[in-house]
C-alpha cells in the first residue's frame, strides 16, 4: 500500500512536487485531484475557497508560475514543478500584503468569502499590468462574483495600491 505526505497508509497515486507560498511538497496525489482539493484538503491552505466548482466564481482564485488561475479547474497532477501562491502566502514577515490593506481600508468585503480569491486576482492583475482605469479593473475582475456586491470598495483597494506602485510586502 503507498503511503501518503505523513507516512500514513493511503491510496495509490502520481508523485508530484509542489512549491506553495515557497515551501516544497512532495506528495503522492490520484490523477483526479484537483488543485483547489490538494490545497484545501491536503496541505490544509483553506483560504482558497470552494464556491462554485466550476470555474465561474473566482473564488478559487489562485496564483499559478505567475499567472492567476481558478484552481478547482487544474489537475494537480499536472502541475508538477509548478509554483503556487495562495491568500496565506502574501503576507510577508508578519505584514499584510499592499493589497489585503487596501481591502481593509476600503471595507472591500462583506460576508468575506469571496474576498481571498478577489485579492488573489486583483495582485495578479497589477502585476500583469493590464488595468489602468476604473473600467478596466472591471473587466479584468469580472471572472471573480462577489454575491454580496462590494465591488464599487473592491475596485476603490485596487485603484488604490495601482495608484500607490506598491504591489508587494516590504
Amino acid at each position: 500500500m503507498a503511503t501518503t505526505e505523513d507516512g500514513s497508509p493511503g491510496r495509490a497515486g502520481i508523485p508530484i512536487s509542489l512549491t506553495v507560498n515557497g515551501e516544497t511538497h512532495q506528495l503522492s496525489i490520484p490523477a483526479t485531484t484537483m488543485l483547489l482539493d490538494l490545497l484545501r484538503e491536503r496541505l490544509h491552505l483553506t483560504g482558497t475557497k470552494k464556491g462554485c466548482d466550476h470555474g465561474q466564481c473566482g473564488a478559487c482564485t489562485v496564483i499559478l508560475d505567475g499567472r492567476r488561475v481558478n484552481s478547482c479547474m487544474v489537475l494537480a497532477a499536472m502541475k508538477d514543478g509548478s509554483s503556487v501562491t495562495t491568500i496565506e502566502g502574501l503576507a510577508k514577515d508578519g505584514r499584510l500584503h499592499p493589497m489585503q490593506e487596501a481591502f481593509v481600508e476600503h471595507d472591500a468585503f462583506q460576508c468575506g468569502y469571496c474576498t481571498p480569491g478577489q485579492i488573489m486576482s486583483a495582485v495578479a492583475l497589477l502585476e500583469e499590468g493590464r488595468a489602468k482605469s476604473k473600467d478596466e479593473i472591471r473587466e479584468y475582475m469580472s471572472g471573480n462574483i462577489c454575491r454580496c456586491g462590494a465591488y464599487v470598495n473592491i475596485v476603490a483597494a485596487i485603484e488604490q495600491v495601482l495608484a500607490s506602485g506598491e504591489r508587494s510586502a516590504a
